[in-house]
């Protein structure tokens, strides 16, 4: 692993977890050995990072220099811990995950007494277990590719159980409380679908860019919605 994202890696963990952070638990999250964890600990302080603790004791990042100071006031504190708990609801762990990296990078750079509204925030996400059916294709696949503006080769298995094999376009991620579905322009019918994420038994990456036609198609799409066209 490269030094940069080595020691970008565990400013991450630093921000993420609670302090004091074990340095075996560093040194586990990170990927790296407890030698090498002392030295990119050493390094962070070097480079301004206030990074509290010492082998045995733990550690606590209490000043991050790489982001720049921010404040909010209590309810937007509330609003964006409720969005990153909502993330968990969209069946999408790797999202969630970067949600919540996110989120503590955010609250590392706040004021103690705003860091400590965000401790005791009282607006929380609730819903009932997760009974979607399980995803069989990477999610990470299909970002890139609505992120790139690439074709996606699927093969899927619509609501009467019929297997086809076809490229797509895919322009957007709809997430709801009971599904996860991808907006595209298939190639095999010409028009505008909605394929259900698990419903999709395979994806691959295509050959096919349509740059820089996304935001466009996307919003012929929408305006094609019942109620929605001008």
């Amino acid at each position: 692993m490269a030094r940069t994202d080595r020691l970008m890696r565990l400013m991450d963990v630093l921000r993420r977890l609670p302090p004091p952070v074990t340095a075996a638990r560093l040194a586990g999250e990170s990927g790296v050995s407890l030698r090498q964890l002392y030295r990119d600990i050493a390094t962070l302080r070097a480079g301004g990072a206030l990074i509290d603790g010492a082998p045995g004791l733990g550690y606590t990042l209490t000043e991050d220099p790489a982001l720049p100071p921010q404040s909010f006031d209590r309810l937007e504190i509330e609003a964006l811990m409720l969005a990153t708990a909502t993330l968990e609801q969209i069946g999408d762990p790797v999202m969630t995950a970067a949600g919540r990296t996110a989120m503590a990078r955010i609250l590392a750079t706040l004021p103690d007494r705003q860091a400590r509204q965000a401790m005791h925030h009282v607006m929380h996400s609730w819903r009932v277990p997760d009974t979607r059916p399980e995803i069989a294709v990477d999610m990470d696949l299909i970002r890139a590719a609505c992120w790139e503006e690439r074709s996606l080769l699927i093969c899927y298995r619509d609501l009467s159980d019929a297997v086809t094999e076809r490229e797509v376009w895919p322009l957007s991620l709809s997430y709801t409380e009971y599904t996860l579905m991808l907006l595209a322009h298939c190639r095999l019918r010409m028009d505008y679908r909605r394929f259900h994420i698990s419903r999709m038994i395979s994806a691959a990456p295509g050959e096919t860019s349509f740059r820089p036609r996304r935001a466009a198609l996307l919003r012929d799409f929408v305006n094609s919605l019942p109620g929605q066209g001008g």
